[in-house]
């Protein structure tokens, strides 16, 4: 029993040890430089997304394990708030223009809105379920919210009413608007296909599938040269895409438990927060082939992070694991 035991221990001490050797992100690479970590002391379990308000500094952290949006200051480095009584926040996003934060519930399927100054709620616009992924139309002032089964809800951001939704086969994870083209990108991955939406009409008018990858969670877009950048998990493999024809460009591996990718318009580079304990930086041969860079260790589970353009800065969620507090990681691109 002793021996047997003392296995065990052993193990444990591996285990215990692999998690330490990913427990302080990289300081210097040659894509980022970590420039901070915030602490959030108060908070466990899941992380997901986060939307920032660049006339305060501020960035807003969806806490889903914790059930609130903690509020950090990225010029004092502190957390400065939380708001709590919510219900697995997943999705965020910030307008300015009515100085607002919308926040989407995947454990009831409301969309609260909250006052960005003092933190009051303003309104709850009820969806059928498992509100998510949130991105803001600033032109035409309306707010997109993924949900359910199957289901693009699309909401006015000055009076907060839903306006439609637009029926999908599936569940949306990330979706990216394109304004100029009137378009809208759905990865619907218990379908294996990108949805694309007429933002006019309002409806699905194509469907591409993905033959290549399974499980196609994380979705980024260059406009200007029509390229979807698209994570999938099974197996691990970034996607490039043609967005006018759907037509895959390139395919590059990846680490693991891809959920956020960001496009930086300023170097061209990619930036993929990965679970697996990795932010991977890619860059481009052309403009349809990428290479891998570098790869920047952070911790296992710091799957969701922000880029802040023009400040060419990249927020890395970090949820808490053996040997650290749940926290944000801030590195500047390069």
């Amino acid at each position: 029993m002793k021996q047997l035991s003392a296995f065990y221990l052993a193990i444990l001490l591996v285990v215990f040890g692999l998690e330490g050797c990913n427990a302080q992100p990289s300081k210097q690479g040659q894509a980022l430089t970590l420039i901070t970590s915030v602490p959030l002391p108060d908070v466990s379990g899941r992380i997901d997304h986060l939307a920032y308000d660049s006339s305060t500094g501020r960035i807003f952290v969806a806490a889903l394990g914790n059930n609130s949006v903690e509020v950090v200051d990225l010029r004092t480095s502190k957390v400065v708030h939380s708001i709590g009584g919510l219900n697995e926040p997943q999705g965020l996003a910030f307008i300015p223009d009515q100085n607002v934060l919308f926040v989407a519930n995947g454990g009831n399927g409301a969309v609260d809105v909250f006052n960005a100054a003092t933190y009051q709620k303003l309104s709850s616009i009820q969806l059928p379920g498992d509100a998510d992924n949130v991105r803001y139309d600033a032109l035409n002032k309306k707010v997109y919210v993924g949900y359910g089964g199957g289901g693009i809800g699309v909401i006015d951001a000055v009076t907060f009413k839903l306006i439609t939704d637009i029926k999908l086969q599936g569940h949306p994870e990330s979706f990216q608007l394109d304004i100029p083209v009137r378009r809208l990108y759905v990865n619907v991955p218990g379908q294996q296909q990108i949805a694309v939406i007429d933002l006019d009409k309002q409806l699905v008018i194509n469907r591409w599938k993905i033959t290549e990858a399974k499980a196609n969670f994380p979705m980024a877009l260059d406009a200007v040269n029509h390229r979807l950048f698209i994570g999938c998990r099974h197996p691990a493999k970034l996607l490039v895409i043609d967005s006018n024809s759907g037509k895959l460009m390139d395919e590059i591996d990846t680490d693991a438990d891809a959920d956020d990718i960001f496009y930086n318009p300023t170097n061209k580079n990619i930036y993929m927060s990965c679970g697996g304990g990795y932010i991977d930086v890619f860059v481009p041969k052309d403009n349809n082939t990428y290479t891998l860079l570098e790869k920047i260790a952070t911790h296992s589970g710091a799957r969701t992070a922000l880029f802040i353009f023009p400040n060419n800065s990249l927020v890395i969620a970090s949820p808490k694991g053996f040997s650290h507090s749940s926290e944000v990681i801030v590195y500047k691109s390069k």
